[in-house]
């Protein structure tokens, strides 16, 4: 089996970094009853970056988010948002939890006045934010619908542009383009990208790791309650096997390869079989999720 490589986790913040650094989360725990569903949970997060949160379901990831925005109290650890618990920074977080929480009567503007109203945000400061969000986010066609009669995309939309409404310098986006369509998708990566780069700091969970790829997303990988893999993607694929695939005129061949290029020579060498196509798939992120979800690290 290939070594990871990957950064240390559960390590604190260097007092020189420490001022760039908008989450930072150290050795978290929290159980319910006999399930541990953090066990020492480490992460930090800097102001422009964007962190995929990936793992199986019951890793933890949405248990932390919890704690993270404040919602649920961990038993142990230390959590910080630009220094401060996040009950002393909730004004700085926005989150986009898993399943939809909108109020069904309200339409989509009313529900970003309001929570950008309760964030702070005063008549014309208010106004711009809704336009930039509703152009960002495609929201436009549908402003004064009421949150219970638009699609599945829509909502999810609409609740991304709650998160988003006052700016916050913490996002917590928690499974957001789940079931979403194409179009909801793309808006959303988009928006993301800006605003971190515009400096917001990103915890992005997902299942669906291409879109990692497209926020150019550094990653972190939870298992059993803590992070067990942190790093870039280049980082964290270093050493893992792609694949070469030779279709000849009777057979296919498929080899699992390190080195994708010289496994296609050996393959092609000395041979005068008819080739009808070839295919180098180097290593993704879904063989870094599955290498590592197999792997026993306890």
């Amino acid at each position: 089996m290939s070594t990871i490589k990957a950064q240390p986790v559960g390590s604190p913040t260097r007092d020189q970094d420490r001022e760039w650094t908008s989450l930072e989360a150290i050795e978290v725990t929290k159980r319910y009853g006999d399930v541990a569903a953090l066990a020492g949970f480490s992460l930090t997060v800097a102001r422009g970056e964007i962190v995929g949160l990936v793992g199986h379901n019951g890793a933890g990831k949405t248990t932390f988010v919890e704690v993270v925005s404040g919602l649920i109290r961990p038993d142990s650890g230390v959590v910080l948002i630009d220094g401060r618990p996040p009950a002393q920074a909730r004004g700085q977080i926005g989150i986009s939890p898993q399943h939809i929480a909108l109020y069904p009567p309200i339409t989509v503007r009313e529900h970003l006045r309001l929570f950008g109203g309760i964030a702070g945000l005063r008549r014309q400061a208010l106004r711009t934010e809704i336009d930039d969000l509703a152009t960002g986010l495609h929201l436009t066609g549908f402003l004064d619908r009421p949150a219970g009669v638009l699609s599945g995309g829509q909502q999810r939309r609409t609740q991304a542009a709650v998160a988003l409404i006052h700016r916050p310098s913490l996002l917590l986006l928690d499974e957001p383009t789940a079931g979403a369509d194409p179009e909801t998708r793309q808006a959303l990566l988009n928006v993301v990208k800006q605003r971190a780069g515009e400096g917001a700091a990103i915890i992005y969970t997902t299942h669906y790791l291409n879109e990692l790829t497209d926020l150019q997303a550094t990653i972190a990988v939870a298992r059993r309650g803590r992070i067990i893999a942190r790093g870039s993607s280049a980082e964290l694929l270093e050493g893992l096997p792609g694949e070469v695939r030779v279709a000849f005129a009777d057979e296919v061949v498929q080899v699992s390869t390190t080195d994708p290029t010289t496994a296609l020579v050996e393959l092609l060498k000395g041979t005068d079989r008819q080739v009808e196509s070839v295919e180098l798939r180097r290593p993704d992120l879904d063989d870094l999720y599955h290498s590592l979800a197999v792997t026993d690290v306890d």
